[in-house]
């Protein structure tokens, strides 16, 4: 198992600058403090002129002008945060992560409102305190239509259903049972 914060998307992002540009972020770094674009507007442009867009000409945006917040705050701060004011809802969000992680191969991703949890192959579900009494578990599983607990789900469009919990009984062999298809579907 491995947690990753925003610094792995800060790595890939990097890493996908050097292969679409040749130039590293010092190299970008040093190119737009020659340049001295006078806001995140003129940056935004000058980079388009580049030919850097997307990701890569976001993460020189916050090279230039600062990181936000939930860039560099660690994988534990952000979950944290998540839960500061719906502490009821940790022990559920904790038996989730546990009921992932014993399917295999599972990467959790955090981030500021959300967690991914992501198998070999892609996400296949996405956990968020959506409420201060309801934690949703998103799941990728294309062409399953809500059934039972499996209820339509507004996390992403990627993950059409989902379950909604308030308490770690609530995953059950039913709910762990669909955590484990979404699983192996996306694995």
């Amino acid at each position: 198992m491995a947690t990753q914060d925003w610094s792995a998307f800060r790595d890939e992002s990097a890493a996908r600058l050097l292969r679409q540009t040749g130039q590293d972020v010092a190299a970008w770094n040093a190119r737009i403090a020659a340049a001295a674009p006078a806001d995140e507007a003129a940056l935004r442009a000058w980079l388009k002129a580049e030919g850097v867009t997307g990701y890569s000409a976001q993460l020189l945006r916050w090279e230039t002008f600062g990181y936000p917040d939930f860039m560099t705050a660690s994988a534990d701060d952000l979950v944290d945060a998540q839960f500061a004011d719906r502490p009821g809802l940790r022990p559920a969000y904790d038996a989730v992560l546990a009921a992932a992680l014993a399917l295999g191969d599972v990467t959790i991703q955090t981030r500021k409102t959300y967690v991914s949890l992501v198998g070999p192959r892609r996400t296949f579900a996405r956990v968020q305190p959506t409420t201060r009494t309801r934690l949703d578990v998103g799941l990728r599983l294309d062409g399953v239509a809500p059934q039972g607990r499996l209820k339509p789900n507004r996390i992403h469009d990627s993950m059409p259903v989902g379950l909604s919990l308030e308490r770690p009984e609530e995953l059950d062999e039913e709910a762990i049972g669909w955590l484990e298809k979404a699983y192996a579907a996306n694995a």
